[in-house]
């Protein structure tokens, strides 16, 4: 394993970005902040991958699934899994709808492991299942638009989410069990709330994850009005209730905030890649409102991300790396380019 180097940490004034997290969250406010921003066309070979096949695991949610992609070199020693954002849907994973990337990653001998579902999960195990005034979602009829959803049936409306469960034990034991895959030194990535969760997945389960991901993420959700916003997001993506997640401010709450358990990734020594974009649209981010979405997002993500990066200054952080593009909204172009720019990391950090 390489070593790796320092990474020099530029912090601003303390009241500088206290302000940019203020306009960053009021501007969330003003925009349903789980809204699915497009960006740019998709690569053409984006949808549906013929070479990927599905990996149905028992749960204590149900049979869940998840897409494979094997590494082009038939290896089982190298594996990532790939998380969805605040809107994943329940037959592909986000990355293989919108991004070649699981090709990219297979190219570069690294298996794919894509779960399936977890809307507005955080990919945390719940406190309950998601209910508003003691009314189970189950009897409403779906209405398709956001809050109107919040009595509606779905996942994890008539069971309770345990996706950190799944993930960290049910799946990594059948993929080893059945295809041979590693349990050890895994990668981890996603964007959005799949960005916060994959550090959450690697500060609590280090023997699993060595290397960690989070682009455009939520990393100081206990910050003023971030729960606020995040009950927006989860309203909009499918009507679920944050409070179900985790009440607020307690230890469940606390343990799901990458501010918080910064120590532990420091400690692990997990090797993190970090990045989020500056908001402003790029030259396939068309005039429309997804666009002004995208950046009011992405500015809040920008903000959050920034905090993070000084807290872990603070610690004497030196396995990270930041990335802060200078165009880039909330959305797949975005994240695409990120990855790319990541996978050369990842697999060094993996295996």
């Amino acid at each position: 394993m390489r070593t790796l180097r320092p990474k020099r940490v530029k912090t601003a004034a303390p009241r500088s970005w206290a302000r940019r997290l203020a306009a960053g969250i009021s501007m969330a406010l003003l925009v349903p902040i789980g809204t699915a921003v497009a960006g740019g066309a998709a690569p053409a070979t984006a949808g549906f991958n013929p070479a990927a096949f599905d990996f149905w695991v028992d749960s204590g949610m149900g049979p869940i699934k998840s897409r494979i992609l094997r590494a082009a070199d038939g290896n089982t020693n190298r594996v990532v899994y790939v998380l969805d954002g605040m809107r994943a849907p329940e037959h592909l994973n986000g990355w293989e709808i919108e991004t070649d990337i699981p090709n990219a990653l297979a190219r570069a001998n690294i298996n794919v492991v894509m779960p399936v579902g977890g809307m507005s999960s955080f990919y945390a195990d719940w406190n309950s299942p998601s209910e508003f005034f003691g009314i189970p979602g189950s009897g409403a009829p779906a209405s398709g638009s956001g809050a109107g959803n919040a009595l509606s049936g779905g996942p994890g409306k008539s069971y309770r989410y345990q996706w950190e469960s799944f993930l960290t034990n049910d799946l990594r034991n059948a993929l080893a069990d059945r295809l041979g895959f590693n349990r050890y030194r895994n990668g981890v990535f996603g964007l959005s709330m799949g960005g916060s969760a994959a550090l959450t997945l690697s500060a609590y389960h280090p023997d699993q994850f060595s290397f960690a991901g989070a682009f455009s993420g939520y990393l100081n959700i206990s910050a003023p009005g971030m729960r606020e916003a995040i009950r927006i997001a989860m309203l909009d993506a499918g009507g679920y209730n944050v409070d179900s997640m985790a009440p607020p401010w307690g230890p469940q709450w606390l343990r799901m905030d990458p501010f918080v358990f910064a120590p532990n990734l420091v400690g692990n020594n997990t090797r993190l890649w970090i990045a989020a974009a500056s908001g402003l649209p790029t030259n396939t981010d068309g005039p429309s409102m997804g666009t002004v979405n995208g950046m009011a997002l992405e500015a809040l993500a920008l903000a959050n991300t920034r905090a993070f990066e000084v807290r872990m200054a603070t610690l004497g952080a030196r396995n990270v790396h930041y990335s802060y593009p200078a165009y880039g909204i909330h959305a797949w172009n975005n994240w695409n380019d990120e990855a790319l720019r990541m996978i050369p990391d990842l697999s060094n950090n993996i295996g």
